[in-house]
């Protein structure tokens, strides 16, 4: 009873707070309604018994992307205006592309109640252990059977970040060049001059 109450509790926000993300009027809102959807999402896979994906949506997509988003949205200067405008001229094709998912959605539901499909049983390197919690069974099988795929992935990464870092590089000339040793060694008393300015003399730089 209280898990059927939590469940229809879950999606219930889940469901408003997409809606409100999608018709608020202020970016910074509508990220903060995509937030609290991540958040009641984050709560619907513990109750299915995904503890991995809910960590992973609050870990990764609050903290991290939902974060980025809003950060993006308050220091860039936006005109809502000319977004709204753009919003009215694409919402045919908007429309047409919703029409589309949910004729695709629908044809989905309908494959599902002919029929689920018949997959494929893991092998005993890959199958899960009875009575091991989710995180635990996917920790076993990404650093135990796909070890070097996953150590391959993360050397990818880093080089995707090394190059990322290497192309925005650029080596300014027009600056006077920094010399450490120079400023580490520079006094208090080098660096600021008291002087007595006489009254409507101004000030020389």
């Amino acid at each position: 009873m209280i898990q059927t109450l939590a469940f229809y509790l879950f999606a219930a926000l889940v469901i408003a707070s997409a809606v409100m993300t999608i018709t608020a009027r202020n970016p910074v809102h509508s990220v903060l309604w995509l937030i609290l959807a991540f958040f009641n999402a984050a709560g619907l896979m513990i109750l299915i018994g995904a503890e991995f994906i809910a960590m992973l949506l609050v870990i990764v997509y609050v903290g991290a992307v939902a974060v980025l988003f809003l950060f993006v949205v308050m220091m860039l200067d936006i005109d809502f205006a000319t977004l709204r405008a753009g919003f009215v001229k694409n919402f045919p094709l908007g429309l047409a592309i919703a029409g589309i998912l949910l004729a695709e959605l629908l044809f989905g539901l309908g494959a599902h109640s002919a029929g689920g499909l018949v997959l494929g049983t893991p092998d005993a390197a890959t199958a899960p252990a009875a009575n091991v919690p989710n995180i635990q069974a996917i920790g076993a099988v990404l650093y135990g059977h796909y070890l070097f795929l996953f150590e391959a992935a993360g050397v990818v990464l880093l080089v995707a970040m090394i190059g990322a870092i290497v192309l925005t590089h650029r080596q300014r000339n027009d600056v006077r060049p920094q010399n450490i040793s120079e400023q580490v060694k520079r006094r208090p008393e080098d660096a600021t001059i008291n002087t007595r300015p006489e009254v409507g003399g101004g000030v020389k730089l």
